[in-house]
C-alpha cells in the first residue's frame, strides 16, 4: 500500500467517478429502450415469519432449479451466526466476508461452488461489519460488486428467521420479496406479522407467498387465501401466490444426506415444484422502478453515507 499522503482520496475520487460513469451510462441506455445485453441481476430475498418453515431449503433447492433453467444464481447466507445453507449443501467454506473486508480476499476469491453451477458468498459474521465501513472500504467492495453485476442474473438472499432488525435491513434492501409459509396456524399468524412490520413501518407493499410443506395444491391455496384475507382487511399490499412446495420425504432423506433434493432425487414430488416455482420466478417479470440492482443492495446495507 502507498504511503504517499492523498493517494487514498485520489483513489477514492476515481472509484467515485468510474461509479458516476456507469450510473450515467445505464440511465442513457434506459432512455433509449434498455437496449443492453444484460439486464441487471435480480436481487430476491426470501424470509419467513417463524424458524422451522424450511425456508433455507427452499433457497436452495430454487436456487438449483433455476440454475438448470439457464439462469446464473448467486446465494447468500444471511442468516448472521446460524447460517446453515453450507451445512445443507454439505459444503465448507474456508473464507467469507470478513476476509473482504480486511483486504485479504476479494468477493470473486470467497465465492464457493454449489449444486448446478450455483455461486454462494458465504457471509458468517462478515455482513453485520458493513455498516461501520468507512468511504474508502465501502467503494472498494462496490467495485468487487460491479464484477458480480455483469457474472449473474439472480441474488438470492436467504435471511434469518422471525422480524429481528437483520431480517429487515436484508429484506427492505432486496427488489423482491419472498415469504416462506407452511399450513402450520402458528406460521400464518408470524407471516402476516412480518408482512404487517415490512408493510407499516418500512413502507413495503409487493410479497410473494410460496407455501412449503402442504399436503398438495389445494392445501396451499387455501394456506395463501387464509394470509390473503387476514392482509387485505387489514394492510394496502400486493401479496401474490408464487406456488407451493408438497411434504416429500425425499426432502427429509436429502436433508440428513446434506444434499439438495433437486440434486439427489430429481424425479421426487418436491423437485418437481421447485421445477415449476422456477419457471414462475422466470416468467415473472420485475415490475417497472422496483427499487434497484445488487449495487443498490449493498448501498442501503452499508448506510449509503459517503456513497452515491
Amino acid at each position: 500500500m502507498s504511503n504517499i499522503p492523498g493517494t487514498g482520496d485520489q483513489a477514492d475520487t476515481l472509484r467515485q467517478m468510474a461509479h458516476n460513469a456507469k450510473k450515467l451510462q445505464q440511465t442513457d441506455a434506459a432512455k433509449m429502450g434498455g437496449l443492453s445485453d444484460h439486464q441487471g441481476i435480480r436481487v430476491i430475498s426470501v424470509t419467513s415469519g417463524k424458524g422451522g418453515v424450511g425456508k433455507s431449503n427452499v433457497v436452495s433447492n430454487l436456487a438449483i432449479a433455476l440454475s438448470a433453467q439457464g439462469k446464473k444464481v448467486l446465494l447468500i447466507d444471511a442468516d448472521l451466526g446460524l447460517g446453515n445453507l453450507d451445512v445443507l449443501l454439505g459444503l465448507s467454506p474456508t473464507y467469507n466476508l470478513n476476509h473482504v473486508m480486511s483486504g485479504e480476499k476479494t468477493v470473486l476469491e470467497i465465492l464457493i461452488d454449489g449444486p448446478a453451477g450455483i455461486k454462494i458468498i458465504p457471509a458468517g459474521t462478515g455482513v453485520q461489519e458493513l455498516t461501520s465501513l468507512g468511504q474508502h472500504e465501502k467503494l472498494k467492495l462496490l467495485d468487487e460488486l460491479d464484477m458480480l453485476e455483469e457474472q449473474f442474473d439472480i441474488m438470492i438472499i436467504d435471511t434469518e428467521a422471525g422480524i429481528s432488525e437483520n431480517v429487515t435491513y436484508f429484506t427492505v434492501a432486496a427488489q423482491e420479496i419472498f415469504v416462506v409459509v407452511t399450513p402450520e396456524p402458528t406460521s400464518i399468524t408470524d407471516a402476516y406479522a412480518l408482512i404487517k412490520l415490512l408493510a407499516t413501518r418500512y413502507s413495503e407493499h409487493h410479497f410473494k407467498v410460496l407455501v412449503n410443506m402442504a399436503k398438495d395444491s389445494e392445501d396451499a391455496l387455501e394456506v395463501f387465501r387464509k394470509l390473503a384475507n387476514v392482509a387485505g382487511r387489514f394492510l394496502n399490499i400486493s401479496l401474490d401466490y408464487l406456488g407451493c412446495v408438497v411434504k416429500d420425504e425425499k426432502v427429509v432423506e436429502a436433508v440428513k444426506r446434506q444434499k439438495a433434493v433437486t440434486e439427489l432425487f430429481p424425479d421426487s414430488e418436491a423437485s418437481a415444484c421447485f421445477a415449476t416455482l422456477a419457471r414462475r420466478v422466470i416468467d415473472n417479470k420485475r415490475q417497472s422502478g422496483i427499487k434497484g440492482n445488487i449495487q443498490f443492495f449493498f448501498r442501503r446495507m452499508m448506510d449509503n453515507q459517503g456513497v452515491r
